[in-house]
């Protein structure tokens, strides 16, 4: 498993990019929720796997109970990252396996 950040760096009800690749662009995104973290591959998958986020660190829909995408307002769960509304419906993104320790976040692609 490869560190991601630290609990603290990702705001309770918020959202954090992770891993950036090559061009700058977060992989992963990583949602928390209390002590629980929800980490995706940063990649819609309806839209050409366009990023999700529509600025840096900025995954979720306005109420933060979504994951948005930022190309076509699709809305994921973030408990199981299953698209609820948008031209992807039932698709899902990929999960990324999240282990919190000692306030370290690690995850597993």
């Amino acid at each position: 498993m490869e560190r991601l950040c630290t609990l603290d760096d990702i705001p309770d009800g918020g959202s954090k990019g992770a891993l950036p690749g090559s061009r700058g662009r977060d992989q992963v995104l990583l949602v928390r929720q209390g002590g629980r973290v929800y980490g995706y591959v940063n990649n819609c998958p309806h839209y050409d796997r366009a990023p999700l986020g529509w600025k840096k660190d900025e995954f979720l829909n306005g109420a933060k109970d979504r994951i948005m995408c930022s190309a076509h307002g699709a809305l994921f769960r973030i408990e199981d990252g299953t698209c609820e509304i948008g031209p992807c419906l039932g698709q899902a993104l990929i999960p990324i396996r999240i282990t919190v320790e000692g306030g370290q976040v690690f995850g597993e692609i």
